[in-house]
């Protein structure tokens, strides 16, 4: 997937979740924040971020905060795509020729079953499966987790799916890692420990579970290799 026109900015503060004050070409404007996730780990004042121009003029705000550059003692700055609505539109370009199901199957977004709302639900002849899209932004020494705050709403994910495979259903829940250099993913469980139970349960009851990183520049972001899941 790629952007419009991206610019670059420094990063000032974050009011709350969904704006953040940028200095671009020496000018302070308030940006909207395309992730409410905590991103403190990314958001360090005086770092360097990316923001796309919004294509609507009639918008409040005039850029979308969609990347950052993550400084990292003796190694390079690491670009990390944090637009929370990136990682939906590069699986949807990924899946086809993923290799996960055949160029024939049948793919549709945003598919209620149960008490959730997945991000995908594909048919593929006799095969029905569900597919529900996790993106990823923190990382440590190379480790990438999920997630970066408490996530009752992905528990709930789980729990629907693993109630999708017992009702017959093929089920998948897959990381987005919005960077690269990373050697595995693990649940998070320091931050939220309920997760990573709910998340090894889903797996144990046959729920697959699959990451993916991706190759990331100021103005793409586009999935690559699969990363080790680590439970």
């Amino acid at each position: 997937m790629r952007y419009g026109c991206v610019v670059a900015g420094r990063f000032i503060s974050r009011p709350n979740r969904f704006i953040a004050r940028v200095e671009i070409d020496g000018t302070e404007h308030t940006v909207h924040v395309k992730n409410t996730g905590r991103c403190k780990e990314l958001l360090v004042p005086g770092c360097t971020v990316y923001l796309a121009v919004a294509d609507h003029p009639a918008r409040k705000t005039a850029y979308d905060l969609i990347g950052v550059e993550k400084q990292r003692p003796g190694q390079p700055p690491l670009c990390i795509n944090m637009d929370s609505q990136a990682p939906n539109e590069a699986v949807g370009e990924w899946l086809p020729g993923s290799g996960l199901f055949s160029p024939q199957a049948v793919i549709r977004r945003e598919v209620t079953w149960g008490g959730s709302r997945f991000d995908f639900y594909v048919e593929d002849g006799g095969r029905r499966a569900f597919l529900e899209v996790k993106g990823v932004t923190l990382e440590q020494d190379g480790v990438a987790m999920f997630p970066d705050a408490p996530t009752v709403r992905g528990v709930k994910h789980l729990h629907e799916l693993t109630a999708a495979v017992e009702a017959g259903y093929e089920a998948y829940v897959l990381f987005v890692v919005q960077m690269k250099e990373m050697h595995q993913l693990r649940p998070n469980d320091v931050t939220h420990p309920e997760f990573g139970v709910a998340l090894r349960q889903a797996a144990a009851a046959g729920v697959t579970v699959l990451a993916v990183d991706c190759v990331v520049t100021p103005e793409s972001m586009m999935m690559d290799k699969a990363v080790p899941v680590v439970l």
